[in-house]
């Protein structure tokens, strides 16, 4: 299968290596991987920020870039909730009848990683190694929008060698929340602080998630903390043969 690779603009820039090893994943399992050059930003930042003018123009482009793609995928659950969810409403709002009927004819073919592995290719295990004591954070926008939570768990539990251990209150927001961070940084901080303490009391030697911004905060907390935790994205472990 052709699957075109989008990656997050936060992941472009920071983390890098999920983006490398998404690819690393899917080329294993026997398919080719494109990366469109054309694209950018998906304008979730613009969107939910009060800014939908740019956010509905970065929306066109997504659409001119991919819309040509069958199978498309990206390791954030946020950014593909906002293709999925936001475009229509930005397309809605706008009264762009053209754009609408696009991108609810792109939406399904947009994937966050996990569930597309275990929901569109059946496969679960991908033959990955990590012999290590891992926790997982349930992100808020893979698992209350996309609902990727049992895919990204399924394909957790099939790496060989893992000790996965169940995180307390595993669907708990971090509290990073993008500009909710910012915007509202003592509730960030505390909520922070919360999910923090849950990840040490596992013991775990790695925090991940399918989300490079949640793992961020979260290992911004750790470190602090002199936890000796770090935090590693779902794709990462699912490249991993160690």
């Amino acid at each position: 299968m052709r699957i075109a690779l989008f990656v997050p603009c936060f992941v472009d820039t920071l983390f890098p290596a999920t983006a490398r090893a998404t690819v690393t994943v899917l080329e294993r399992l026997g398919h080719e991987v494109v990366f469109p050059e054309e694209q950018t930003c998906c304008g979730q930042v613009h969107a939910n920020a009060g800014h939908r003018a740019q956010g509905l123009r970065l929306a066109r482009r997504f659409v001119r870039v991919f819309g040509d793609e069958d199978a498309i995928v990206a390791p954030s659950g946020s950014c593909v909730a906002t293709v999925r969810e936001r475009y229509p409403q930005l397309a809605e709002e706008a009264g762009d009848e053209a754009l609408l009927a696009d991108v609810r004819a792109l939406g399904p073919r947009v994937h966050e990683l996990a569930t597309f592995l275990v929901g569109v290719l059946g496969v679960e295990d991908v033959g990955a190694s990590f012999p290590h004591r891992v926790t997982y954070h349930a992100s808020c926008h893979g698992l209350r929008s996309l609902g990727a939570g049992d895919a990204q768990l399924r394909v957790l539990r099939a790496v060989r060698g893992i000790d996965l251990v169940e995180l307390e209150n595993p669907t708990a927001c971090c509290g990073f929340g993008g500009t909710f961070a910012v915007k509202n940084a003592e509730v960030s901080t505390a909520m922070l602080g919360a999910k923090a303490a849950d990840v040490i009391t596992t013991g775990a030697e790695v925090c991940t998630a399918g989300d490079d911004s949640c793992l961020m905060h979260l290992g911004g907390g750790l470190r602090r903390l002199r936890a000796g935790v770090r935090t590693m994205h779902i794709a990462e472990i699912l490249a991993s043969t160690r």
